[in-house]
């Protein structure tokens, strides 16, 4: 008996081997470092241990005992 391959029936068409091939533009999240504080936070996101955002204080942060 004889090994016989896996084969496509259709050829894929550009548009699959397009939605295949999406994945592999993903990038790595970037970060920014906060200006006050100095932790990495994503842009434009709120600074969780701080809870300023763009100058302002958005959360209410508790402090802990």
């Amino acid at each position: 008996m004889e090994n016989v391959m896996a084969v496509p029936k259709r050829k894929t068409s550009p548009m699959k081997r397009g939605f295949r091939r999406s994945a592999d533009a993903l990038a790595q999240p970037t970060y920014v470092e906060d200006k006050d504080s100095g932790e990495l936070r994503r842009p434009h996101h709120v600074d969780l241990k701080t809870g300023m955002y763009r100058g302002r204080q958005i959360l209410n942060i508790k402090p802990k005992d």
